[in-house]
């Protein structure tokens, strides 16, 4: 697997509790749900490899 890159992120607290709700439910960790809730946006949007490959 590749490495991750990291860095820090601000985020308003109440958007966390949110997040960390939300990741319990689908049993990711906050940083995992974070992780894909981009990757699904980068599809919808066509910013991926993939995508970028169809055109």
């Amino acid at each position: 697997m590749a490495k991750k890159k990291s860095f820090p992120l601000r985020i308003d607290p109440e958007l966390y509790v949110i997040l960390e709700k939300w990741a319990q439910d689908e049993f990711r960790s906050v940083n995992s749900h974070i992780e894909y809730l981009l990757r699904e946006s980068a599809k919808k949007h066509g910013r991926t490899k993939k995508d970028e490959e169809k055109e």
